[in-house]
């Protein structure tokens, strides 16, 4: 049926920390983006913050950055939070997190497509009494009507699509199945300097099909590092975090000197863990 639109799930992985308006803009941005095209129907998005073994500077526990992501998402009748990354006690790979969303989402369409099956085969029963002989042929020319599984694809900004370029930081094997098997979506504003890029990587511009450049004409230069120094300098931040996580992050007293020099000198898991890997990716051009 060439009327039939790709399902996709959104995941966005990051610190979030604190999760900010501009995060919630990103999925925003990009459903519009993937329903303009008439192609694909969004069916969830998905907020899986990082794990404290990340060893960002500045990093928070996760418990409170997950909660805050669930505050500010209570909202969303699409957009919902996973912390099944953020519990695993080891910093995991981006693209290890995509697999698992993707891994759940083909299980769970499994049972559902057998839970679909069992009124089915009941019915199909009480029809064979029936005069009606056509009813077996038209359920075979049915059967390929298999629910193509929905593509997970990674949502990101474009600061994360540039950081594919920072030596050790990613696996450069990593990068090709994100963007073979699953896609990327990037949100930038004044999209040249990532279309150059793209251009100026092998791997990415083979598979720049599987890229998809949302622009973002209204910006928005929110971001968690602006934010949490705003709140070491005793300022407001309202209106650029989702109200429910202002209250939070006040009752709470998150963000300070001492909190932001959390993890100050310590290597960043993937570097630690890329830099001993002979495969990792010495930048990606």
């Amino acid at each position: 049926d060439p009327d039939r639109k790709t399902e996709v799930v959104l995941l966005a992985c990051g610190s979030f920390n604190p999760i900010t308006n501009m995060h919630l803009r990103l999925f925003e941005l990009a459903k519009d983006y993937f329903h303009e095209t008439g192609k694909y129907k969004v069916i969830k998005g998905i907020i899986s913050p990082v794990g404290d073994a990340y060893k960002k500077k500045g990093l928070i526990s996760a418990n409170h950055r997950v909660t805050m992501a669930k505050l500010a998402t209570k909202n969303s009748d699409w957009v919902e939070v996973d912390d099944w990354e953020s519990c695993q006690s080891e910093w995991l790979e981006t693209l290890k997190v995509l697999r698992y969303h993707h891994q759940k989402l083909l299980s769970a369409d499994v049972t559902n497509s057998l839970q679909d099956a069992v009124p089915i085969t009941k019915l199909g029963r009480k029809r064979k009494q029936e005069p009606n002989r056509h009813e077996p042929i038209k359920k075979k020319n049915q059967s390929p009507v298999v629910k193509s599984v929905p593509q997970v694809k990674l949502l990101c900004g474009s600061d994360m699509l540039e950081s594919f370029g920072v030596p050790n930081l990613w696996k450069l094997e990593d990068i090709t199945e994100i963007v073979e098997k699953h896609g990327l979506v990037c949100i930038s504003r004044a999209g040249n300097n990532v279309q150059k890029f793209i251009y100026e990587s092998d791997i990415l511009w083979r598979h720049k099909n599987n890229i998809h450049l949302v622009e973002e004409w209204i910006t928005n230069d929110i971001s968690s590092t602006k934010i949490r120094r705003a709140l070491r300098r005793g300022q407001s931040i309202r209106y650029l975090v989702p109200d429910v996580v202002r209250a939070y992050i006040e009752k709470n007293r998150l963000y300070s000197a001492e909190s932001e020099d959390r993890n100050a000198g310590v290597v960043l898991a993937p570097l630690q863990k890329h830099a001993s890997d002979p495969r990792s990716s010495q930048a990606l051009n």
